[in-house]
């Protein structure tokens, strides 16, 4: 299979790596990145090491591949759509963190839209370099149109056919609440804290983490969801629990400087709150200390 991969950061390139053993990729990343990959193929080390050599390149415009596999920050996703929309595809899936990308994909691109998460830990070491930090799982599910689900049948063989665990669900929506609940639980705590997601295994930040994924499933029932508090609580526990020594995407992004994706996870509860009624003051707490310090930081913006 032709799979484009837009956005090769830490994730993507990990994505993009393994996938490139059975098929034919091209990872679509930032200078540096890009150049090393293209002088000396791309590296993964850490839980498997091995060298790849998919195709790299920092301009996706006028591409085309049967498959685009999305993996930008969530505030990036209206740029990736207008390029994505140059080119052609016969499907473009989402892989990223927060909600709200799957609608901004079905606004621009005229190819049928997936949503998808994935739980595999990565970071980037250096241009060229991955770290596969922990394995994981991808599932993927149909957006646009809702009934396609042996179209995600299909690419997630084709993820199974590189090593990948993946997997297709026609109940998407409560794949993507369950994830959002998890990570507006740890990633603020952590990157607000300054701690790795071990730390929220008990104590006062355990707490906090808590009473935002309760928030944030009571938000999902009032949005037509079934997601209990108890499962978005033991989801929480377990990413917990297994990625201890991990630092969130977000504790990353603050330690960096970076913009955040507050706006696509605590925002975006907030938001979906006021829209059906919820209170949520957890989330919109968390939400807006990121967003003091972003502002204090000179980041964000709208797009």
């Amino acid at each position: 299979m032709e799979i484009l991969v837009f956005g090769a950061g830490s994730l993507g390139s990990l994505v993009g790596g393994l996938l490139a053993r059975a098929h034919d990729v091209t990872l679509v990343g930032r200078d540096r990145h890009v150049a090393a990959v293209q002088a000396d193929g791309l590296r993964i080390t850490g839980v498997e090491t091995f060298d790849t050599s998919p195709t790299a390149t920092t301009d996706a415009r006028g591409a085309s591949a049967e498959l685009a596999v999305v993996t930008v920050k969530a505030y990036d996703s209206p740029t990736a759509a207008r390029v994505l929309a140059t080119g052609d595809y016969d499907a473009v899936c989402s892989l990223q963190n927060g909600m709200g990308n799957e609608d901004v994909f079905a606004e621009y691109v005229d190819a049928a839209v997936l949503a998808g998460t994935a739980t595999y830990g990565a970071r980037l070491a250096g241009p060229g370099h991955v770290e596969w930090t922990g394995r994981g799982t991808i599932t993927l599910g149909p957006w646009r149109p809702p009934d396609g689900v042996a179209l995600a049948d299909r690419i997630a063989a084709a993820f199974r056919a590189a090593d990948l665990d993946a997997e297709a669900t026609a109940d998407v929506r409560r794949r993507l609440w369950e994830k959002l609940a998890v990570n507006a639980a740890i990633n603020p705590v952590t990157a607000l804290a300054r701690v790795e997601n071990g730390a929220l295994a008990a104590g006062p930040l355990s707490e906090l983490a808590r009473t935002a994924a309760t928030e944030t499933a009571e938000v999902a029932r009032a949005d037509g969801v079934e997601l209990a508090a108890e499962e978005a609580r033991e989801a929480v526990e377990t990413v917990v629990r297994e990625t201890a020594r991990n630092r969130s995407s977000m504790l990353e992004d603050v330690t960096r400087e970076r913009r955040t994706e507050i706006d696509a996870i605590n925002g975006y509860v907030v938001d979906r709150a006021v829209a059906t009624g919820e209170s949520v003051p957890t989330n919109r707490a968390l939400a807006s200390l990121i967003r003091g310090w972003e502002d204090g930081a000179g980041l964000g913006g709208e797009d």
